[in-house]
């Protein structure tokens, strides 16, 4: 009886291919993965986890990977910052204009900073006013303020602008009409005040406090730290109908705790 003959075996893909297969899989893998995790949004790390997890089957089912409109709100305070950027831009150009001309009168210089609502622009009182007084007298001073309130025109109408008067510890002298430094301070913000709106600008956009010594931006132990702590500043924010409802929500909450 003759020997059998071994059947044909059936045609396979090579070895090499799957391998290949295999590290494309992975590769797509590590690029969705550090593509996702590149935005530092930890939300969007899931989702592309889950994603994942359909066509892998290697990591735990994720949600949705579609934009949700809870995202697209989150989104909306970097365009609010990039406005604020673009008005700090603004002013800040009006600013190096100014100083350079107060510097040939030898006035003190205007400064300006970032804040967290908006930006605050701080009047030194030396540029301002006499020691114990609240009268704008300065032409200097004057002149600012009026180009100030010509870029506030400019600006969009939602943004205000509080004054804020501040002093250092040191109490107004016998000669000034004022008792203590919460009448000068907030004497001196309603005087800034009057001016801008003398400028034009609208009475409904500006409010006036004062703070006496209870807000210092150094030590009062010199007479150099003293004289940047007496100072207007101009905190210009924006409260658009969003955050007067928030803030509305939170005192009404207050109270109900109490």
């Amino acid at each position: 009886m003759g020997k059998k003959k071994c059947p044909d075996c059936p045609k396979c893909l090579p070895q090499w291919l799957a391998a290949f297969g295999d590290l494309m899989s992975l590769l797509l893998c590590f690029f969705v993965l550090l593509l996702s995790m590149s935005t530092m949004d930890a939300k969007k790390v899931q989702e592309a986890i889950g994603s994942l997890a359909g066509a892998l089957s290697v990591l735990e089912g994720g949600t949705k990977t579609e934009i949700s409109r809870e995202r697209q709100q989150q989104a909306t305070p970097i365009e609010t910052q990039e406005e604020t950027s673009n008005r700090v831009k603004t002013m800040s150009k009006t600013l190096v204009e100014i100083n350079e001309m107060l510097k040939t009168s030898g006035s003190p210089e205007i400064t300006l900073e970032e804040a967290e609502d908006g930006f605050i622009i701080r009047l030194p009182d030396g540029l301002l006013f006499k020691p114990g007084s609240a009268v704008i007298e300065n032409q200097d001073a004057l002149l600012f303020l009026k180009r100030i309130a010509l870029v506030v025109q400019r600006l969009p109408e939602e943004l205000h602008v509080n004054a804020r008067g501040h002093t250092d510890n040191v109490p107004p002298d016998q000669t000034s009409p004022y008792k203590d430094n919460w009448e000068l301070s907030t004497a001196r913000a309603v005087s800034v005040a009057k001016e801008l709106i003398k400028n034009a600008i609208d009475p409904k956009k500006i409010t006036a406090s004062g703070k006496a010594e209870f807000d210092p931006i150094t030590s009062n132990a010199t007479e150099e730290g003293r004289a940047k702590n007496r100072r207007v500043e101009l905190h210009f924010f924006s409260l658009d109908g969003d955050k007067k409802e928030q803030a509305q929500q939170s005192v009404l909450d207050t109270t109900t705790s109490k």
